[in-house]
Parts: structure tokens; sequence; C-alpha cells
């Protein structure tokens, strides 16, 4: 097994506390003390101090863990990696898991809504016109783009930081053409042989998101029983590593990629809580992290089968999770309750920093 690095040891502050004995995740709001290392030799803990006793590849990880995030300036627009923000999912799809329907004929509407939830606080809004759901149909990239463009173009207008959720190449430079600023993509730039180069002649930033079978879509929120992997949490950060080398040598400015570990595609409950409890491994890739946790399988599987509609309560607990791993981007469909969670989570936060 290659050598990796979890953030362990978390603490309030570092005020008082012996210079390098505790290393900042990140460039964001949190402290650590201390390495879970995972190799060949099985798990041991790491004071942060001794790190580089362990040689280049343990430098480099914690190199990347450490290193500030570069904020993403979007023409008017500035995208800030320092505190985690909220990206609003809005579907405009027949067929949507979770509030499927709403919007599907109704650009004006969607863009309204869209416009709303910017208010209530998202900083990004994420629009999708194909449904990610399992056993979902696979939408004609023209009708695909044909449902997201109106709305871009409106949001746009109205002063939306949008991106766009999809694995079409043609979808995505339509998207791009009409003003959306991100190229949102579950299948990591493999479903469309097209869409690396899209991507790297628009400059635009991308966020590359785990899935088992990328190539073939991906899709479905996996068996909760069972697993499929040895070590889930490695396997899927040994595979975006070696995804975001590919896209940056394809041309795509490794500073403008963020990555996705994927919760709930083709993964079991016991994989999505292993990368749940893992996530901060994830800033050795260098790269922001987005957690799009929202409503999803394993909230249900863990309360008694709660349908989709009555997750907040789960999806709260997991975007308070990801903020406390250092996330910097929480894809949600809640966007108001989920922006007041981290306002008071920011405010203790604050204050444990001054101790």
């Amino acid at each position: 097994m290659t050598l990796h690095l979890r953030p362990i040891q978390f603490v309030d502050t570092p005020i008082g506390l012996p210079d390098g004995s505790v290393a900042r995740l990140a460039g964001g709001m949190q402290w650590f003390a201390a390495y879970e290392v995972r190799d060949d030799g099985g798990r041991r803990q790491v004071p942060v101090a001794d790190i580089a006793a362990l040689g280049e590849r343990a430098a480099t990880l914690h190199a990347r863990i450490t290193a500030p995030r570069p904020p993403w300036t979007l023409g008017e627009r500035v995208l800030r990696f320092d505190q985690p923000q909220v990206a609003a999912i809005l579907n405009v799809t027949p067929d949507s898991f979770s509030d499927g329907g709403a919007y599907s004929d109704d650009p004006a509407g969607a863009a309204a809504a869209g416009m709303a939830l910017a208010g209530a606080g998202a900083a990004l809004i994420d629009v999708g016109g194909e449904s990610t759901r399992p056993g979902a149909a696979l939408v004609w990239e023209e009708d695909e783009a044909k449902r997201v463009v109106p709305v871009i173009e409106r949001l746009v207008r109205g002063g939306a930081l949008v991106s766009v959720d999809t694995r079409k190449a043609l979808v995505m430079q339509a998207a791009l053409a009409a003003g959306a600023a991100i190229v949102n993509d579950v299948s990591a730039l493999f479903w469309d042989e097209r869409a690396l180069d899209v991507v790297a002649r628009s400059r635009a930033p991308v966020i590359l998101m785990h899935s088992p079978d990328p190539k073939h879509g991906g899709h479905g929120q996996g068996d909760p029983g069972r697993s499929t992997y040895r070590d889930v949490v490695t396997e899927v950060f040994d595979w975006l590593e070696l995804r975001i080398e590919a896209v940056v040598a394809a041309g795509i400015d490794r500073a403008r990629i963020m990555v996705d570990p994927g919760i709930g595609f083709g993964k079991s409950l016991a994989d999505n809580l292993a990368l749940i409890n893992a996530l901060a491994m994830f800033h050795g890739l260098g790269c922001p992290i987005m957690l799009g946790a929202s409503r999803k399988r394993l909230i249900g599987a863990l309360s008694n089968e709660a349908p989709v509609g009555e997750r907040l309560g789960g999806s709260i607990a997991l975007a308070l999770r990801g903020a406390e791993a250092g996330v910097q981007l929480l894809r949600v469909h809640d966007v108001a309750d989920t922006v007041q969670a981290l306002r008071v989570w920011r405010g203790w936060r604050d204050r444990a920093l001054v101790g």
C-alpha cells in the first residue's frame, strides 16, 4: 500500500502550543497535531513534528494538506476556500431522486428558485439536467442542454455563480457559453471522451468525482449492505490522485481542480461511513474538497429508512462533519438550514481559536 496520511488530533487553537507541534488544515479554520499513517505496516499515529522522517511521499502529502487553497476568481465573482461554503442543488429533471419534476419544464421558475437559494446563502448554484438516481435513463445531450441553458442564462443575468452538473461535452460547452463558470462531472471527465478537451480549452474549473465505473455512467447508490473495496478510503484516494494527474497532463491547472469522494455512488453504507470518517485524508490531494451527502441513502439507512424528504437532520449532521474535516464546499438541497448550521459552527470555531 502507498503511504497515506489522515490528519487527526484536532485542536481548538494553536495559541500557547509549541512551534511546529500543530499544523493548519488547507489554510482553513482547523488545526491538528498528528497524522494517522496508513502504509504496508498498517496504521499508526505520528506527531506532525515528526512527519518529515517518513520520507518524500509523506513530505509531499503534508505540504498538500497544509497548503492554503487559492480562491477561484470567476469573472466578477470569487469562490473562497478558507471556510466552508454551500453549493445549492438545482435539478431541472423530471426524475431526480429528491426533487425531480418541480422545474423540469419551467426555466423561469427554476431560475427564480435558484436566485432564492443564492439569497439564502449559497455561494454556488449547481444546475443539473440529468438524474443520477439508481436506474435513471440516459438523457440525450441535446435535450439535457435545452433543459439547463435557459436556467443558467437567467441565473447568470441575476448575478449568481453557476456550475453545470453534467457528464457530456456538448452540455458543458453549451452551459459554459451560457455563463456557467464551473463544470461538475460525476464521471471525472471519463464518460465523454470529448469532455477533457472542452474543459481544458475553456480554462473553467472542474469538480472531479469518484465513481466506481465512470466510463459507463457511474450512476446508482450502491448496495447498502455489501462493499466491493478492500480499503475504500485509500482506493478512492488513489483513484482521484491518478485522475488529477491525468487531467493536469491534459492541460488543466491543478489549482482549478476540486475533488469529490462520491458518497453514495457505488458504495455500501460501511464504505460511505468510512469515507465520511476519513474526509480529512483527501486534503492530501492538494485540491479543495466537495462533499455531496445531502439526503443520501445512508441517512435513511441509519434512521429507520426515513424517506428522502425527511432527511434534513442527517444532512445537517453530515454537513457539519464535513466542516469539521475542512471540506470547502458542501453540496446540499436545504440551503437555508445548512447555512444557518454553518454560521453557528463558525461562531464557536471563531471563539475557540482565540481561547
